[in-house]
């Protein structure tokens, strides 16, 4: 099977231009691609794992992968996807940000020369001027067309403002200047960027002729890629200080049974044939196939080592043989405690287990919130400061759902 053949195989390729030119050039490990990333927080989160598999993916079939953040974009805000005008950041913010996801993605593929590349768009962004960047760019982009864009119909009925109107421009610049630059010939990117992504293309064969080489895919799925990155309680970091491995293990270990194959064909590296093989697992045997999709992707992101403690600590805990070592702990402050006591509403709260006092009001009376074992039936019940030294307590929602509740 193909590098090409694989990738769709395992469902991660959607709609493209030219295949036939991009099979060839990924299959040969010519492709010097990109993928953007928007440096809106100081981690990566599990909704950007299936580009980073794919970065890694096609690195080792010797193809070249530039991770492009948004530094320059991100000040504008891409308005997919969204119903109202993004907070912009400062200089200072997005530089942070942009090294910690270097960082992480350190962990999936090896930059250095010929290698993987970092490139921040802000270096050709941030220094335009603009009426020069409108005679040579935005000669080339019909405004009835850019309005067809699902991304900006979407935004049309609640105001759409020019600062976001620019952002296609934008994008399309910056695989024009990566295509320039670094001999960039391919740009991959989620299914809501298919028309931000064409108007690259587009602009490049525009500007520099029919002779220019420029292909672009997006990802299958990548809308929910992105919804794997939520839980109830949050986004589920790569960030170890974040959600820890244990933390980020149970997460996989607790999807759906009908996402498990899925997941573990377009986010692990374990060979097509024994996850097909797994197309006929039923029952408790899915539950060892989510222990599989856990422990790999645990160990990508935070080592081997890590992936095992996470394992060990799960089936020790939901074994009823043990309490997990590797426990995610919550700590009460002082301020906390009002009278002296903490009312149980307030500490499923604090730890996280619920997002609010009437969520933690309807678990408590549904029978769902145990603390050291025993099941708590009034919302009225308290603690004590130092009922939460030492090792602290075990307080669960839920037969998934515990934090270990310390004091600091």
């Amino acid at each position: 099977m193909t590098v090409f053949e694989e990738l769709k195989a395992r469902g991660l390729l959607a709609q493209l231009t030219d295949e036939e030119e991009i099979r060839e050039l990924i299959n040969q490990g010519k492709a010097t691609f990109y993928i953007g990333f928007d440096p809106t927080a100081d981690s990566l989160h599990v909704g950007h794992f299936m580009a980073l598999c794919l970065m890694k993916r096609l690195q080792m079939a010797g193809n070249k992968p530039i991770a492009l953040i948004g530094g320059g974009t991100g000040m504008i805000g891409d308005p997919s996807g969204r119903s109202d005008l993004r907070t912009m950041m400062t200089k200072e913010t997005i530089q942070h940000n942009c090294e910690c996801f270097k960082k992480q993605m350190s962990r999936f593929i090896e930059f250095g020369e010929d290698k993987a590349l970092m490139v921040n768009n802000a270096d050709w962004l941030l220094d335009l001027n603009y009426i020069e960047f409108i005679r040579d760019i935005g000669v080339h982009f019909s405004v009835n067309r850019m309005l067809t864009a699902e991304c900006y119909k979407q935004r049309m009925e609640k105001g759409l403002s020019f600062l976001e109107f620019n952002y296609m421009i934008m994008q399309s610049y910056d695989f024009l200047k990566l295509y320039e630059n670094y001999g960039c010939n391919m740009q991959f990117g989620g299914d809501d960027q298919w028309s931000n992504m064409l108007g690259g293309t587009e602009l490049i064969r525009r500007k520099l002729g029919k002779d220019a080489y420029a292909m672009t895919i997006t990802l299958l799925l990548n809308s929910e890629g992105k919804k794997m990155g939520k839980t109830q309680k949050g986004a589920v970091w790569l960030d170890p200080n974040k959600t820890s491995p244990f933390e980020f293990y149970q997460y996989w270990r607790n999807v759906a049974d009908a996402d498990v194959l899925k997941c573990m064909r377009m986010l692990t590296f374990l060979p097509i044939e024994q996850i097909d093989e797994m197309d006929k697992w039923e029952g408790s045997q899915l539950n060892r196939a989510k222990e599989i999709l856990a422990f790999e992707l645990t160990k990508l992101v935070h080592g081997e080592e890590e992936a095992q403690k996470a394992q060990e600590s799960a089936r020790s805990l939901f074994s009823g043989q043990g309490e997990a070592a590797e426990m995610p702990t919550c700590q009460l402050e002082e301020s906390d405690f009002q009278d002296g006591a903490i009312d149980i509403l307030a500490v499923l709260v604090k730890s996280g287990l619920t997002a609010s006092r009437s969520e933690a009001r309807r678990a408590v009376e549904q029978g769902g919130v145990t603390v050291e074992g025993e099941k708590v039936g009034d919302i009225k019940t308290t603690y004590r400061p130092e009922q939460f030294a030492g090792d602290g307590i075990v307080v669960r929602r839920g037969k998934k759902n515990y934090k270990r509740v310390k004091i600091k």
